[in-house]
């Protein structure tokens, strides 16, 4: 049986903009995707994490990083669908969590950069996984 968790946001250092004049045209954001393995004595995993950072010229106006795992039992299998639905789920809860906490920042009508599944060799991840 595979359980996800509760997605973990571990940093969200927000530095308001001191020219607070600067239009939203110049902010500048790059998305990153981690994936690692995870093990402990009764079950394996997988970890999931993005990293979003924002920027308005010279300066980091956001850094934001999630982390959302999956649990399994040894026994149980992962195959290129099942990996990819958990890949986008996991990008899916990073995105709604930061949806709600730019609500308090200059970054209010930003988004996350949309995940570019194309970069992802899932067949090698998939072999990676299925060795956790």
């Amino acid at each position: 049986m595979i359980e996800q968790t509760e997605l973990v946001v571990t940093k969200w250092t927000y530095n308001p903009p001191t020219d607070t004049s600067v239009g939203e045209k110049k902010i500048i954001s790059s998305l990153e995707f981690d994936i690692m393995k995870k093990r402990n004595s009764v079950k394996k995993g997988i970890l999931c994490r993005f990293t979003a950072e924002f920027e308005i010229g010279n300066e980091q106006v956001l850094i934001y990083v999630g982390e959302d795992s999956y649990v399994m039992d040894f026994e149980d299998v992962v195959d290129k669908n099942e990996l990819q639905t958990m890949i986008r789920n996991s990008y899916s809860k990073f995105n709604e969590a930061f949806e709600f906490r730019k609500l308090s920042t200059v970054l209010h009508s930003n988004y996350v950069k949309p995940f570019d599944e194309s970069i992802i060799d899932y067949d090698v991840l998939v072999h990676f996984v299925s060795f956790v």
